[in-house]
């Protein structure tokens, strides 16, 4: 075999992306991944009110399937996305979880016809219908309109079911979680700087634990191997059809397919490589997109790509697949640990508010940054038009029922700010025109 005849391999890497670490390496490398996407990973469950362990499980077997997707080709690693709390919150309140399943299935079904286009078409149309104008505030939309949750945990006490009242001990342990882990993101260096979200959730827990809002009982009943809850269809409920989580949920799956493709940007720079070529977009759209129905089977949240483990890829330079497939192996491993489980749903309110007030705002924070950094103008009416309406209705929650159904404010500001980005024109009739200036 001649050199140009040899596979492409990145020596600037300590591992490439085919290469195999040694087994003392692999497992240390592995377990550092499964770390760095641990704390969010199982806070998109605890927010909603799903099983974390299931959250875990279904990460895993999604990376996987990822991987052989997309040929063992891109490093990434699929964990709970955050772009559908809002609606998974509000459906879980009515219908519960089989509403969730469907949306969730929903969102991958979207990725997968997706992908079948790209695969036909080419991906020139997603940028048209997805510009900066439109991605940027919606983006801010998913962080802001889940601060008044984060308030809520911060702040109230469950009395009852229909009860709730403000607790001072409840304040204080999250402004001492939000304080902890702003601190940890700041100030740590090397791969414990990666942790800051993981390391607020424990100091938070242990500042809940001397208020004495922590109840360890249902750590100390628990096995420590439990299966997880799972949520099979026809094994542990039977599915309708519920259009209003399905037309909730699809449409938030645009934004988070920009999310993801920023993600294969990074990762080609980092490997040197283009991914959008080899394997192709319509492979790695189709590895997220199978990623969250499997997810949607067995009672877990929609998944995405995760920008955690892509910093450790920065960091550590160890680009290899079988890294990241060695982290997805001990998430499944870790779901089967039943005190781990318990000890995951102990965590009190306020701490994950803390956690919130800092997560959220970073969601939002990284919307006017796709703004900023595409140097949107707006003092082009059109800009104004589309990004204002978009928040307005995303943030008020501005929901249509229509038919007994419920569209989210998110869905719906999703949709018409596509919709505006291609009726409103370039410039409106009058800009420019210095006639009509004051």
């Amino acid at each position: 075999m001649t050199d140009k005849q040899q596979p492409y391999h990145n020596d600037a890497a300590v591992l490439d992306i085919g290469d195999k670490p040694k087994f003392g390496q692999w497992v240390g490398l592995s377990i550092q991944h499964l770390f760095a996407m641990f704390g969010s990973t199982v806070l998109v469950p605890i927010l909603v009110g799903l099983d974390p362990a299931i959250a875990l499980f279904s990460s895993g077997v999604g990376t996987l399937m990822y991987i052989l997707i997309t040929r063992g080709k891109i490093p990434a690693y699929m964990g709970s996305s955050f772009s559908f709390i809002t609606v998974m919150q509000a459906l879980m309140k009515g219908a519960g979880y089989p509403a969730i399943a469907q949306g969730t299935i929903a969102v991958g079904v979207v990725y997968l016809i997706v992908a079948l286009i790209v695969n036909f078409a080419g991906s020139a149309w997603i940028d048209k219908a997805l510009p900066p104008i439109v991605v940027g505030p919606i983006v801010m939309v998913i962080g802001l309109s889940l601060a008044g949750t984060a308030a809520t945990d911060a702040t109230m006490r469950t009395v009852s079911a229909t009860t709730s009242v403000y607790d001072l001990r409840y304040f204080a342990v999250a402004m001492i979680t939000l304080a902890a882990t702003i601190i940890y993101n700041m100030y740590l260096k090397n791969f414990i700087s990666l942790l800051p979200i993981l390391l607020g959730i424990v100091t938070g827990y242990i500042v809940a634990m001397l208020f004495g809002i922590v109840d360890f009982a249902p750590v100390m009943a628990a096995n420590w191997f439990e299966l997880p809850h799972f949520q099979i269809p026809f094994l542990t409920y039977k599915p309708g059809i519920y259009w209003g989580a399905i037309l909730s949920m699809a449409p938030i799956a645009f934004v988070t397919m920009t999310e993801h493709m920023g993600h294969i940007m990074v990762l080609d720079k980092l490997t040197n490589r283009n991914f959008f070529k080899d394997p192709g977009l319509n492979h790695t759209l189709a590895g997220d997109g199978t990623a969250s129905i499997i997810a949607g089977f067995v009672g877990g949240p929609p998944i995405t790509s995760y920008g955690e483990n892509i910093g450790v890829l920065a960091m550590t330079k160890v680009h290899s697949v079988y890294v990241l497939g060695g982290a997805a192996f001990f998430a499944i491993i870790f779901a089967f640990v039943g005190k781990l489980s318990a000890l995951i749903h102990t965590i009190p309110s306020p701490v994950i508010g803390g956690i919130s007030f800092l997560l959220f705002g970073v969601i939002a924070s990284n919307g006017l940054r796709v703004l900023i950094d595409n140097k949107i103008d707006f003092d082009q009416k059109r800009n104004l038009m589309i990004a204002s309406t978009i928040l307005v209705i995303g943030i008020g929650n501005a929901s249509l029922q229509f038919a007994g159904h419920n569209f989210s404010g998110i869905a719906l500001a999703t949709v018409i700010g596509i919709a505006l980005n291609f009726i409103l024109p370039k410039k409106a009739a009058n800009e420019g025109d210095d006639s009509v200036d004051l």
